[in-house]
């Protein structure tokens, strides 16, 4: 049975892996903004899932929280803000570099191959003992969250403080002038 969960584990390692290669390839190769961003939707989520299967939750909530969130929606505002239509009609890219391309994405294929040949034959261990508190095994969020509380809570203040203080730097420098006030 654990054989078939280890398989199992792998099978979606490399399907949210291929994925996420995928995605980042359309980014690059998609013409149209809204396509391109979606497909970059598509690759953060599955770097979540990654991460999800690293066993590293905390960083899979802040890769959709952050990325898939807030670093997108600020894309589709930049995306809906600029006039796409009115940019002139470029020649693609892709024609030129073809036969460039098709050799570099045949060596990263190989080279992948033997990386993952490679993995199979690693002993990597447990990765839930690498996270525990004070000696007992926890999860990863727990241990991350004990260790920022514990260990780092002047460093975290201090960055709160500064974060703070650039908040309020933005929204003085942002803010406009009536014309009944003096400089």
């Amino acid at each position: 049975m654990d054989w078939m969960v280890a398989h199992f584990a792998e099978l979606v390692f490399f399907y949210l892996a291929g994925i996420a290669v995928i995605g980042a390839a359309c980014v690059l190769i998609f013409r149209s903004p809204i396509n391109a961003a979606l497909a970059l939707l598509c690759t953060f989520l599955a770097i979540a899932g990654l991460f999800v299967l690293a066993h590293a939750e905390l960083l899979a909530a802040v890769q959709v929280l952050v990325y898939a969130g807030g670093i997108m929606v600020l894309f589709l505002f930049a995306i809906m803000l600029v006039n796409v239509r009115v940019l002139p009609e470029q020649p693609q890219f892709m024609r030129k570099l073809l036969p460039f391309v098709v050799p570099a994405a045949g060596a990263l294929a190989a080279l992948l191959l033997v990386a993952i040949w490679g993995v199979g034959h690693l002993p990597l261990g447990d990765l839930a003992a690498l996270t525990s508190v004070e000696g007992v095994a926890a999860g990863n969020t727990e241990a991350v969250s004990w260790s920022l509380f514990m260990q780092y809570l002047l460093p975290f203040e201090v960055v709160s403080i500064v974060l703070l203080v650039a908040i309020i730097g933005a929204i003085v420098l942002g803010r406009k002038e009536t014309p009944g006030e003096g400089a």
